[in-house]
Parts: structure tokens; C-alpha cells; sequence
């Protein structure tokens, strides 16, 4: 059996590359070995994804966010729009995934699902679409919106959302486009359909102008690990993106969210569970942990600060840093508590009793990701037992700070999976879909009504 027939054999790690500017560490901008003056040169963000696919990587995801995050005067939180700059990567790369961030709760469904479409066209298959609902309120104020909708509203919206775009990218048959010189018929338009649709959020005639993509439509990635969000996962996400911080804590997620997905009438293997991971990594164990320290020093309590208040809602001072988490001023109801990152902090709290400083440098590195300090063998052993006891399908890999980062991970980490039989060592496949191992929907029919077109379920 040839290697790469072994491969197909076994079940692989699938593994993305989670862009940040500069890298994921708060204080990336300011280690030594970043370059913060790239951060807006498209050639820095190419040359990151041409490396990744060299490695065999199943995507790159960009994140993104409608609003300015009121902490940028201490850290790198800009981010160029993603759909512009994946569809520059998809023409300098030629397999890598290209997964994009995009609120249901700020874009319209129309525009989203053409601009989706069309990078799944000019990617020829390699186009996701993270589905976020927004948990920044500023955001609101940039729309003309009074007031940012309420947790259980905005997942209300995302529900009817996809489903409208998933119709509109069902509006066109697979054989609808027919490009026939000899008779003259460029599309049959017996086979575009109006969507028609009438809900209590949107109202979208359809069809789309755009048609149907070479994926059947991009793959659905979704983030955000509340009731809401589980709920909303197991209906339609194909991978979930998700942030647990012990083994337990992830075997109980992904357990869920595939009893779930079953509960609906899925596949539990076609919706991937991937969490993010960030490494610190050292040629011996001391070594990682004081290149972790270098960049917990770099950090500024002001910035650490101002993103614990958002996030728990508790204005700290400088001078409470080297004493307890006050956890009795922690309110665990209401809009804030819905959250799934709040949760992940809680957690952290609960179990480990930190100071204050000690909290705000774990979540420097990754806001609420796990955190791996080691040599690279300790790195996949970590990866390897996430994957092989029920936590993980694979990982999101969070570098500290770009490039140095993903190189060292790439150079030391990736050997060592591909050693233990856990990673590709070649692409199989063309698309996303197809490096994911999951089927093309199919598409719909001259009968099919569009109200029947349910997205994602099996």
C-alpha cells in the first residue's frame, strides 16, 4: 500500500491556518521577531498562505469583525476585509481551503451569497463561510441600528439567514448553465428559480446572477460554543471552530454536538469539530515556557484590562493585578452570560483560582484558546490525544506571532504528525469539501419547490 493510499485509509487530522494580524498573542505586534509594518501588505499575507499549502493545510480562516475593537490602541485588532484579500490568496495558491468570517447579523443575504459564490468560482471549490452572528455591540451604531439585537435575536436572524442563502445558491441547477456556441442557448432558463422567499426577517425573490458553485455551495464553519450556538451547529455548521481549554471540557463539547447533529437527522462524521490551538514551542520544555514568558511581559495591563471588563463585565485597576479574581462581582445571567468565551473564562476561574495578572496572561495568548508550551513532540502529543479520545477532529492553529510562529510549527510539528500517521502528506483532493471529506450537496430539482431545500441536513 502506497503512503498516501494508507493515508486515505486512516482518519486524518484536518487542520487550518487561523490568520491574525501579527499573530494571536495581544503583544505579537511587539515581539522581536513580528513585523508589524506588513500588516497591510497583501505580499506578507500570500506568502503565509503559499506556506500552508505547502504543508498540506486543510484551509487558511480569516476572522473579521463590522466595528474597530475599542482596544487597538494597545493591539494589532484592525483586519483587512477578508473576501477581497482570500480571493488575492486563492490567485497566488491552488488547493488550500479559503474560509471567510461574515456577520448574518450586519451583511444581507443577497450580497453575502454573491460574494461567497464568487469566491468559490475564482477559488474553482475552496470557498467557507464562518457563520458569526456579532458579539461586539459597537457594531450597531455602524448600521443605524439604536441598539445591537439581543443574543436570542441575532441567532433567530441566523437561522433564516442561511436558509436563504442556502436557496439562493439552489437557485441555479447544476445544469443550468449550458454555454452552447452551436445552438446559441447560454443558460437554460428553465432550470433558474426564484427563491421566494417570505419570512419574518427577510423577504429575497431570488435567484441569484451568480451560478451554482463548484462546491454545490461553500462549506459551513460556524463559532460559538452557547445553547444557541450548539443548537444552531448541529442544524447547519459542517466544521465548528470552538475553544475548550481541557481535554474534558472538549470530549464533552464534541460528544454533544454530534449526539445532536444525529438528533437532526445528520451524519455526526460530516460536521467536523475543529478547537483552537496556539503553541509556544521550545527545542527543550524550558525553553518554550520562557519564550511564553518574553511575551506575557510584553503585555499592558490596560489593554488586558479593558478586554476582561468586556468580556465578564468587571473594571479592574492596575493595582488589583497580583490579587484574586474577584469572582462574587462576576454577574453569570443575562446578555453576557449567553456568551460561549464567557463561559470558557469562568471555567478558567473556577477551576484554577488565578490572580488577576495570572488570568490576563493566559488569555493573552489565544482570548480563551487552549495554550501549549513544549518541545514539538510534546505539541503533537498533545494534538494526538485530543484527536484519538474524542475531543477533536483537528485544530485551528492559532500561531503566537506571524510568521516565526506557524514556521517553527510547521518545520517541527508537522513532521512528527505526518511520522505518526496523523496528517497528509499530499492533498487528495481539489476543494474544501474534499479535503474535509465531505460530500457535495445536491442540488435541486425541476420539481423541488424552494422551500424544501432544508441546508445542511442529512
Amino acid at each position: 500500500m502506497t503512503r498516501q493510499a494508507d493515508e486515505r485509509s486512516r482518519r486524518q487530522l484536518h487542520l487550518n491556518l487561523f490568520i491574525y494580524p501579527g499573530g494571536h498573542h495581544e503583544a505579537a505586534w511587539r515581539y522581536r521577531g513580528s513585523a508589524p509594518e506588513r500588516l497591510l501588505d497583501i505580499h506578507y499575507y500570500q506568502d503565509i498562505a503559499r506556506r500552508a499549502e505547502a504543508e498540506k493545510f486543510d484551509g487558511i480562516f480569516l476572522a473579521d469583525g463590522p466595528a474597530l475593537a475599542d482596544n487597538v490602541r494597545y493591539a494589532s485588532r484592525f483586519r483587512l476585509e477578508p473576501f477581497t484579500s482570500l480571493a488575492t490568496l486563492a490567485a497566488v495558491t491552488e488547493r488550500i481551503g479559503l474560509i471567510a468570517t461574515a456577520s448574518t447579523t450586519y451583511f444581507e443575504p443577497y450580497n453575502l451569497a454573491r460574494l461567497l459564490a464568487s469566491l468559490d468560482h475564482l477559488s474553482k471549490g475552496r470557498a467557507g463561510w464562518n457563520i458569526v452572528t456579532t458579539g461586539a455591540p459597537q457594531a450597531a451604531a455602524n448600521f443605524g441600528l439604536e441598539a445591537h439585537p439581543a443574543h436570542a435575536e441575532r441567532y433567530d436572524r441566523a437561522r433564516e439567514f442561511v436558509e436563504v442563502v442556502s436557496k439562493l445558491w439552489d437557485s441555479w441547477e447544476d445544469e443550468a448553465l449550458v454555454a452552447d456556441p452551436a445552438s446559441g442557448l447560454f443558460a437554460d432558463t428553465d432550470r433558474v428559480h426564484p427563491i421566494e422567499h417570505l419570512g419574518r426577517h427577510f423577504t429575497v425573490r431570488g435567484p441569484l446572477n451568480i451560478p451554482r458553485t463548484p462546491q454545490g455551495r461553500p462549506v459551513y464553519v460556524q463559532a460559538g460554543s452557547s445553547e444557541d450556538g450548539r443548537a444552531f451547529a448541529a442544524r447547519f455548521a459542517e466544521a465548528v471552530f470552538t475553544a475548550h481549554q481541557t481535554l474534558a471540557s472538549g470530549q464533552e463539547f464534541y460528544a454533544d454536538l454530534k449526539r445532536r447533529a444525529a438528533a437532526a437527522g445528520r451524519d455526526p462524521d460530516q460536521l467536523l469539530v475543529l478547537p483552537g490551538i496556539s503553541p509556544f514551542i521550545g527545542s527543550t520544555e524550558a525553553e518554550a515556557r520562557a519564550l511564553h514568558a518574553e511575551f506575557d511581559e510584553l503585555t499592558q495591563p490596560e489593554y488586558s484590562l479593558r478586554m476582561l471588563d468586556r468580556v465578564l463585565g468587571v473594571r479592574l485597576t492596575t493595582e488589583q493585578l497580583d490579587g484574586p479574581v474577584p469572582r462574587e462581582l462576576i454577574e453569570t445571567g443575562g446578555e453576557r452570560g449567553n456568551g460561549s468565551r464567557f463561559q470558557v473564562i469562568l471555567d478558567i476561574i473556577d477551576r484554577e483560582q488565578p490572580t488577576v495578572r495570572q488570568l490576563l496572561h493566559q488569555l493573552a495568548g489565544a482570548r480563551g484558546h487552549r495554550v501549549v508550551t513544549g518541545t514539538p513532540e510534546q505539541v503533537a502529543d498533545q494534538i494526538q490525544e485530543w484527536f484519538e479520545n474524542g475531543a477533536a477532529d483537528g485544530f485551528n492553529i492559532m500561531p503566537p506571532w506571524l510568521t516565526g510562529g506557524f514556521d517553527v510549527f510547521a518545520e517541527q510539528v508537522v513532521p512528527i504528525l505526518r511520522q505518526r500517521g496523523l496528517f497528509r502528506s499530499e492533498y487528495t483532493g481539489s476543494t474544501l469539501r474534499e479535503h474535509y471529506g465531505l460530500p457535495r450537496p445536491a442540488g435541486r430539482s425541476p420539481s423541488q419547490p424552494a422551500d424544501r431545500l432544508v441546508p445542511a441536513a442529512r
